[in-house]
């Protein structure tokens, strides 16, 4: 999370640095361009992506050169803080996709609406990704690479219970339900999500049609208690409460669902992809993942990617910055990324493994500069907590994370 001293600091320099966006080279030199990407892409067979891309990029920009330089997830931000304040900002950056709103609020990044449609492949861009780069119906990012959420889980379990990848929300249902019958111990879960795990929750929302927020002009109004959200958080009651043994109370770090996994009590769990990692030695080879079902069978349930975003600072070259995100989104860069593992930014590249099929729907949270007032002030754990143990109906407890929702987004508007 970016703290308030560092937006502040951005926020300072917003005004001056938007008046001499025009007239000042930031990080380009009289002959090249700088590109800030993170360490990931250090990898050998990674740079032969960006240097297959910088050679397309110099065919169209003769004699301009392109310096990369390697960044960590650490200190980047911190780093890119001096940068706006000094005027020396790189021409690209990639900034992780929670990371763009209060940046983009900030007048950190150049607007490249006007070139949304020379981006390849941006009408089909990772919906849930592509949201984290447009701020007030402005496009200021561009989609680079994501990671989705899956269900991991236990490949024996499942075959002692005769059970088949579910492929829907019901058969989901019907298969903990199965699971939980064999296991009785009020310490084993059939699915383990943590009752305030919103992003679970919200994708629930999302596969019914509703949504958290939406924007009209400026403002924004809260959209928990439509009738679809509604129906999205009624199915993520009863799914929880038929499904989940964990706490309706607390949140998805305590414990770490992988934790309670790797102690043998947990049939699957849902989560991002990077689970596997962490499912002790014990279940290694018999741990698998699918997809998360929607409602509608056959049909992913939408879920929260993570992911990077490609941007071009305030004070940089907007052309050449954008035209090497050109080259490097391309059809061929994202082959090649998705070679190595990678999902790649648009549905018409994706293939037919779980993460990949994961991430054909997805969802981000609402780009208000106010947003993190609303996680913060846990209104959609409180929500939720208050869903599970019955202290308001689903209608009450949405409609007033809803208002609370409008109210937050909307101060100082």
């Amino acid at each position: 999370m970016i703290s308030a001293r560092i937006i502040g600091a951005v926020v300072l320099v917003g005004v001056a640095l938007a008046v001499v966006a025009s007239t000042a080279s930031g990080g380009t030199s009289a002959d090249g361009i700088t590109v800030w990407l993170q360490t990931d892409a250090q990898k050998p067979e990674w740079e032969s992506i960006i240097k297959a891309a910088t050679a397309q990029f110099q065919k169209q920009h003769p004699g301009v050169n392109v310096d990369v330089q390697y960044q960590t997830w650490g200190d980047h931000l911190k780093k890119f803080d001096a940068t706006l304040a000094g005027g020396d900002a790189p021409d690209v950056i990639e900034m992780g996709n929670t990371e763009m709103t209060k940046y983009m609020a900030a007048g950190a990044f150049q607007d490249l609406s006007s070139q949304k449609s020379s981006f390849p492949n941006s009408s089909t861009w990772l919906q849930g990704l592509a949201a984290a780069g447009v701020y007030n119906g402005k496009l200021f990012g561009v989609p680079y690479y994501a990671g989705s959420r899956v269900v991991t889980y236990r490949t024996d379990l499942f075959k002692k219970a005769k059970l088949k990848v579910p492929t829907s929300l019901a058969q989901y249902t019907l298969a903990a339900k199965k699971l939980g019958a064999m296991d009785k111990d009020k310490g084993f879960s059939p699915v383990y999500v943590a009752g305030t795990d919103w992003y679970v929750a919200m994708g629930f929302v999302y596969d019914f049609g509703g949504s958290i927020a939406k924007q009209a002009g400026k403002r924004w109004a809260g959209q928990l208690a439509s009738p679809a959200s509604i129906a999205g958080l009624t199915a993520y009651k009863n799914f929880f409460l038929a499904a989940s043994r964990a706490s309706k109370t607390t949140d998805e770090t305590h414990p770490n669902p992988y934790d309670v996994y790797a102690q043998g009590k947990v049939a699957s769990m849902i989560g991002p992809g990077w689970f596997t990692c962490c499912v002790g030695k014990k279940y290694t080879k018999t741990t698998g993942q699918f997809v998360m079902p929607g409602h509608t069978a056959g049909q992913p349930m939408p879920g929260f990617l993570g992911g990077s975003i490609l941007a071009v600072p305030v004070g940089a070259d907007k052309t050449l910055g954008a035209d090497w995100i050109k080259a490097y989104t391309s059809n061929a860069s994202m082959t090649a990324l998705r070679a190595l593992g990678n999902i790649p930014n648009t549905t018409s590249l994706l293939g037919k493994s779980v993460n990949e099929r994961a991430a054909a729907r997805s969802w981000f949270v609402p780009t208000s500069k106010n947003w993190v007032n609303v996680e913060n002030g846990n209104i959609l754990r409180n929500m939720l907590q208050q869903i599970l143990t019955g202290k308001l109906t689903v209608k009450q407890a949405a409609q007033s994370a809803s208002d609370n929702i409008t109210r937050v987004l909307n101060a100082d508007l």
